[in-house]
């Protein structure tokens, strides 16, 4: 892995049925209603659209996200990133009782110039952000489907 790559898995659990769960997470125009850190989603076509995010550092990122693959039946999803970050975002939700869970893999590269000089020292910041993103957005996923 070089450098600039970055490599995040998480566990998100929401007490819904996985149907819900996987209509809300390839529901990308949805976004901004229950995840605060997606701050403006702008739909290309069918397969593809351009998200803001923004979490705790000043920083906003500037993704264009398409659709690689979406199969409910096997509650899977994957998506290509491009923009400040290059790679890819892929789920799957398994329903577990009277809760779904969302296994969340991203890999990326750091695509922002601005960041690129500082980003040996800026590294464990960026991950702390990324965290505190995704936790957000668990909680706010759950609110939502409450």
């Amino acid at each position: 892995m070089s450098r600039d790559s970055y490599r995040f898995r998480n566990v998100w659990t929401v007490r819904a049925q996985m149907e819900a769960v996987f209509a809300a997470l390839v529901d990308v125009d949805g976004y901004p209603a229950w995840w605060p850190d997606v701050r403006e989603v702008r739909r290309r076509d069918g397969d593809s659209g351009d998200l803001v995010v923004r979490a705790v550092l000043p920083v906003a990122l500037r993704l264009r996200l398409k659709r690689a693959e979406e199969d409910p039946a096997a509650g899977t999803m994957r998506v290509a990133i491009s923009g400040d970050l290059e790679g890819y975002c892929a789920a799957r939700v398994d329903e577990h009782g009277d809760r779904t869970v969302v296994w969340i893999e991203q890999d990326v590269m750091l695509g922002k110039r601005a960041l690129m000089p500082f980003e040996p020292l800026l590294r464990p910041v960026l991950r702390a952000n990324h965290a505190a993103m995704m936790w957000r957005g668990q909680r706010g996923l759950r609110r939502h489907l409450a």
